[in-house]
């Protein structure tokens, strides 16, 4: 039932966009600036070189992220957000102050 959500509910709509793992950490460090592939995956020691292909990949598919592509050698490609991926910034601004106030409650519930 959801599927038939996609494009018409928002809700359904951002959580099918945000499903990948790391999707929101990688948004989180583009809003920041752009980086390169070894600089994100320096930058998130926990995820695997596969999985941030697959992460990247789909959040350009997405409409998320822009990948540059620099006729160089060494190639040279960079990630940065899109238009629309940096609409997602005071989305991302409200977690991080939520994620902060749930921290709190935890330390002051003795989690």
């Amino acid at each position: 039932m959801h599927e038939d959500l996609f494009g018409i509910c928002p809700y359904v709509t951002a959580q099918k966009l945000l499903t990948g793992k790391w999707t929101l950490l990688i948004m989180h460090h583009l809003s920041v600036k752009t980086m390169r592939f070894n600089e994100l995956q320096r930058t998130l020691p926990n995820l695997t070189q596969a999985t941030l292909t697959k992460q990247l990949r789909m959040m350009e598919k997405n409409g998320l992220i822009i990948r540059t592509v620099y006729n160089q050698i060494p190639p040279k490609v960079e990630y940065s957000l899109s238009e629309l991926g940096d609409h997602f910034k005071p989305v991302l601004d409200a977690l991080q102050i939520w994620g902060n106030e749930y921290i709190d409650y935890l330390k002051s519930n003795s989690y």
